[in-house]
């Protein structure tokens, strides 16, 4: 796997300091809220369970799993929701928790639906943004790094399902996925 890693944008030292910056600001904005964390799966699994033990006020958790990508490196624009929620969100301040804010058209989808649900209010929270390729209006609320538009892997983010489990952000070498 680091054979097909071109370079590495963020070691395992600075996510871990830029989680507990960012869980620290989060903990301070919801200390008097219904906090409720959604994981948006699978990319944000690793960044959820490191922020949500960064969070030090009450908060829950819960999950969803749509699909955009598939096995490809661009957005199909088309989204799928493969899991919901198990819980109703009415009057719970969200937090969605997603690995990378892309395109914006998943997210923009998954707050729609969500709104819909009448929670108290929704915030997003995204450990990598990449506003060159935003084609969506949405804004993240807390935001670990940016990044340039290459295709990154690691700490969740996967391509074809491989490299999650790489424990820094790193930009996969074009062979592989072109």
């Amino acid at each position: 796997m680091l054979n097909d890693i071109e370079k590495i944008f963020y070691s395992q030292e600075q996510l871990q300091a830029k989680v507990e910056e960012l869980g620290k600001k989060i903990s301070e904005d919801y200390k008097d809220k219904n906090l409720m964390l959604v994981s948006v799966l699978k990319g944000s699994v690793v960044f959820m369970a490191d922020i949500m033990r960064a969070i030090t006020v009450p908060c829950e958790i819960d999950f969803m799993a749509v699909s955009s990508y598939g096995n490809k490196t661009n957005s199909s624009g088309t989204v799928r929701i493969i899991k919901d929620l198990d819980r109703d969100i009415e009057g719970y301040d969200l937090l969605i928790v997603e690995d990378i804010l892309d395109s914006g058209k998943t997210l923009s989808y998954i707050k729609e639906i969500l709104m819909a649900r009448k929670p108290r209010s929704i915030r997003v929270c995204t450990l990598l943004d990449k506003p060159d390729r935003r084609n969506s209006e949405i804004v993240a609320d807390y935001s670990g790094f940016e990044v340039p538009n290459e295709f990154v892997v690691g700490y969740g983010l996967d391509f074809a399902q491989k490299y999650r489990n790489l424990p820094f952000i790193g930009v996969l070498k074009e062979e592989i996925y072109k």
